[in-house]
């Protein structure tokens, strides 16, 4: 099913992403945590590349293996790092004959110990000429990905709002967002997107606090920032992993509640290949049901 088709319904949108494993016994544990999310009948899951654009057979395998097995539609993500066109066509061709009908254009990430992002000869910069490529050729339904408070390599947020417009210009059909603690960026970054003519669903992206240094360590690299209030409660319970984890529960709880009451269309949690937290969090929102 399309994703496009999952988010024009009356309902909001549950989804989890994971990242691929890189063993058999590793891909059987997703498939048993997918599996434990089937109750809350997630609307989608989305598998990433690994660092650098490795995994691409393993994130293959899984992304199908869900679909097939399980019966929970899922979305490949597909990145510009390591990859020529052809190669990147082999993967989509690939993808097609899977039967998946959803992908993610990123730019992706630099490898492992670089600083800068180097396009691959042959390949692509930018993933508004990745997503272009794939409209051209393929049928996928195509997300991209956008950042409330600015991609960190964005001189400012207007013009990573720029570089936005140019991905859904070429052929996207909704955006994903990048993990925030303060809702006031989700719904500016949505307004200034509708006036910039940027019409397609834009579902904000959450990843629950489980343990306070690794979460610093994400934000510091994706951009984000924690608000000072949050960073004190989490400061408090450095050294207690339970207490920082059940904060983090319950502030992403009360964040996904206040999204969804305001208008948004769905959560996609970034859950770390770790589904207690996410099943605690969509298990309350099912019963809160604060879109209604």
């Amino acid at each position: 099913m399309r994703i496009t088709d999952i988010l024009a319904v009356p309902e909001p949108c549950f989804s989890f992403e994971f990242f691929p494993p890189k063993t058999d016994d590793g891909t059987r544990a997703l498939l048993e945590t997918v599996a434990a999310l089937r109750p809350l009948e997630p609307s989608f899951v989305s598998v990433t590349y690994g660092a650098g654009g490795s995994t691409r057979a393993r994130t293959r395998e899984v992304v199908s293996r869900i679909r097939k097995e399980l019966s929970v539609e899922a979305m490949a993500h597909l990145t510009c790092v390591g990859a020529t066109r052809e190669e990147l066509a082999q993967v989509l061709d690939g993808l097609r004959d899977e039967g998946i009908e959803n992908v993610i254009c990123l730019r992706g990430d630099p490898p492992r110990g670089e600083t800068t992002f180097q396009p691959t000869p042959g390949g692509f910069a930018h993933a508004d000429e990745l997503t272009r490529f794939v409209r051209e050729s393929w049928p996928f339904c195509c997300g991209v990905a956008g950042y409330p408070e600015g991609h960190p390599e964005s001189p400012d947020r207007y013009t990573d709002l720029l570089h936005l417009k140019a991905k859904v210009d070429a052929g996207a059909h909704f955006v994903i967002t990048q993990l925030f603690f303060d809702n006031t960026y989700y719904f500016e970054f949505v307004a200034q997107a509708r006036r910039l003519g940027i019409g397609v669903p834009i579902v904000p992206g959450i990843m629950p606090i489980t343990n306070a240094e690794q979460i610093e360590r994400f934000t510091k690299t994706c951009g984000a920032s924690i608000p000072e209030r949050l960073r004190r409660e989490l400061s408090q319970r450095r050294e207690d992993p339970q207490a920082a984890l059940e904060l983090g529960v319950a502030y992403a709880t009360l964040q996904c509640a206040d999204l969804l009451e305001r208008g948004a269309p769905g959560i996609h949690f970034y859950t770390l290949n770790k589904s207690s937290a996410t099943r605690a969090i969509l298990a309350a929102l099912r019963a809160m049901q604060p879109w209604r």
